[in-house]
């Protein structure tokens, strides 16, 4: 998993306004971070004379990305994006990302020190979300790395953790709640997946997140998450990331972390043509590093030979 880090508010740009079809999600246009690393290496570019590398990174910065709480007291910061969002008429997409023993000990290590420190970030996202629209995703990995095996893990005291955080945000008006069910590759048995997903709250999410950080298609993305909530029942939906997928996934070793050749993948949207599809989400910021492989910086940090790499093999 890929640690994208805190933004800072600005003056706000566009977003791209997007339509939902019938049963999906209701039509939400999500908002554009204006001071993303994104838009400042662009500007950056630009006072270099840089004007073609500039506008290539523009087809990151201008276009929605996810807010990724990692600090043990996030509401001053969800504040400050939903009211961004909102005086915008746009809605903030979130991510939670502070569970205990984050990422088990590998790039994006770190989280809670303990499971009161976790439920008190919680309810600092709620306060902060008041009563402002919002996606949250919960939680990129717990669940499916536990099942995959997470040393160190009580993965009842987890699941325990991710339930109340489903329920403590939906009790929020006007958030809508993704449970991170990872990815087509990691779980192929969706069945696998079922006990854990309903142990931390799956019933009362109004769906999944899926593909989080990852490079599997659309297609492939999308026929997973059918066999899943089918296997889940009670009529759930799911999201999809789309940030890095416009290529697939890379066919080599370490294929999760920072593989080349890659390429942005459908922008923000409801407009999926699924009933259960509810967006095609940027959940992890395109251009950020997944940790220190094939030269990469820290986990979460920018790099720009990256975002470069991924916005020139953008098809669209």
């Amino acid at each position: 998993m890929s640690l994208s880090p805190r933004p800072v508010a600005g003056v706000l740009l566009a977003a791209f306004l997007t339509l939902a079809p019938s049963g999906s999600a209701p039509t939400t246009s999500f908002w554009v971070d204006p001071n993303t690393a994104a838009a400042r290496q662009s500007a950056l570019f630009r006072a270099q004379h840089r004007a073609a590398d500039a506008r290539l990174v523009d087809r990151i910065a201008g276009r929605p990305q996810a807010t990724w709480l990692n600090e043990p007291n996030p509401g001053p910061t969800v504040r400050a994006v939903t009211t961004a969002a909102a005086r915008a008429h746009r809605t903030a997409v979130l991510v939670t990302y502070h569970i205990p023993h984050r990422d088990c000990g590998a790039y994006s290590s770190g989280g809670a020190r303990d499971a009161a420190a976790y439920r008190a970030y919680v309810n600092s996202v709620a306060t902060g979300l008041g009563s402002r629209e919002a996606y949250v995703v919960v939680e990129p990995d717990a669940v499916a790395s536990t099942v995959a095996g997470c040393a160190g893990v009580n993965a009842r005291e987890r699941y325990a953790l991710l339930s109340y955080a489903v329920n403590r945000l939906k009790r929020q008006p006007h958030t809508r709640v993704y449970l991170d069910a990872g990815n087509a590759s990691w779980i192929p048995d969706v069945h696998g997946l079922v006990a854990p997903l309903r142990a931390a709250g799956a019933a009362h999410a109004d769906g999944l997140a899926l593909n989080v950080s990852n490079y599997r298609t659309n297609k492939e993305t999308s026929a997973y998450g059918h066999r899943l909530v089918g296997a889940l029942g009670g009529g759930k939906h799911f999201v999809i990331d789309t940030s890095r997928n416009g290529n697939g996934p890379y066919g080599g070793a370490d294929a999760w972390c920072n593989p080349p050749g890659r390429a942005l993948g459908v922008p923000p949207t409801t407009r999926t043509g699924d009933a259960a599809l509810d967006a095609y989400l940027w959940v992890k910021r395109p251009g950020e590093s997944d940790g220190t492989c094939r030269g990469g910086p820290g986990a979460g940090k920018w790099w720009a030979a990256k975002a470069l790499e991924l916005a020139r093999n953008a098809k669209g």
